[in-house]
């Protein structure tokens, strides 16, 4: 879609705002069959066995990166030429953990022995299929996905980079990733549940035909100055849900959410992390001032969707804790 012709101003005025008990209520819309159903159609769509494990820039030349995916330890790095690598995360020596095991010319060294590991197959350590998309950092795991391979992660279409403000915003849940995409797959809940952030939401599309969850709402400035666009919501695959503004002040920029199972903690809970990825863009002027102070406004952006998931982790906790109970009414 074409983005709509640049007003002079974004904000405007909410000239007679209804107080937050007075908003219309949501919840006959925000039917749970509906939700489930969208759920059910995200999680029947290919993944290709692709995991997110952070972002790229968290990957580094000098020290290994840690993380988890089901349980299972993962470590990667980059070689001296930049490239991603990921693998088991213990050495195949003695175990010896190798998340934070030090990086030499590319090369691995595990901190015990000195074990080192190029990137190749080496004493039984075999890398996993690996991907930088320039934002995040994926791994194939092809043992906990059970689905048939893709060459490459399902990569959603984002604006340039070279017109483009990036952040991204990393949490951890007890829930498991349906719990989060079920979060993002409903946007009744964001005037009621996010005041501080969002007003006058309405849902213009439930989905339920075209797939595509489409919403009208103000992003809120301060008490009665907000910035309204038309946003779609859509699932790619079972654990990614994309925002994208098609309407309104920054058209065609996307906020991509991901949902990483790490695996069940020794409470025996499961722990999801949440990798949300803010690729903003405008045709603004202005907007490529923005872009050079990217480094002041990625902590803004940051604590900006920490405030959001805060709440929408309490959600997709709870979720979780009344699906685990028998308790979930939806």
């Amino acid at each position: 879609m074409s983005p709509a012709p640049r007003r002079r101003i974004p904000v405007r005025l909410r000239r007679d705002p209804v107080s937050w008990h007075r908003q219309e209520p949501t919840w006959r819309d925000a039917s749970p069959r509906l939700i489930a159903a969208a759920l059910e159609r995200a999680r029947a769509r290919p993944s290709g066995n692709w995991y997110v494990i952070g972002p790229s820039t968290a990957v580094r030349t000098d020290a290994g990166y840690g993380t988890t995916v089901e349980g299972t330890e993962i470590v990667a790095w980059r070689t001296a030429d930049g490239a991603l690598v990921a693998g088991p995360g213990a050495c195949p020596h003695l175990g010896a953990a190798l998340a934070q095991a030090p990086v030499r010319c590319g090369t691995l060294v595990c901190p015990w022995h000195g074990l080192a590991l190029g990137g190749a197959s080496f004493a039984g350590w075999n890398p996993y299929p690996a991907h930088d998309d320039g934002i995040l950092a994926w791994a194939r795991l092809d043992l906990h996905g059970g689905e048939e391979p893709l060459d490459t992660p399902v990569v959603p279409l984002r604006p340039p980079a070279a017109a483009s403000l990036t952040a991204v915003y990393t949490d951890t849940g007890v829930c498991e990733p349906e719990d989060i995409v079920a979060n993002r797959l409903d946007p009744w809940h964001g005037a009621w549940f996010h005041p501080y952030s969002f007003v006058d939401l309405t849902v213009l599309d439930d989905g339920a035909e075209s797939d595509v969850l489409t919403v009208q709402v103000s992003f809120k400035v301060a008490r009665r100055i907000v910035v309204p666009v038309t946003a779609e919501f859509t699932a790619p695959g079972p654990r990614t849900v994309v925002m994208r503004i098609t309407d309104g002040e920054g058209a065609g920029s996307v906020v991509e959410t991901h949902a990483t199972p790490l695996g069940t903690h020794r409470d025996g809970r499961p722990r999801t992390r949440v990798t949300e990825a803010v690729i903003a863009t405008s045709h603004r002027p202005g907007f490529k001032l923005a872009r050079t102070a990217a480094p002041l406004l990625r902590p803004l952006v940051r604590h900006a969707a920490g405030r959001l998931w805060r709440d929408d982790l309490a959600y997709a906790e709870r979720r979780w804790e009344l699906r685990s109970t028998g308790r979930f009414p939806g």
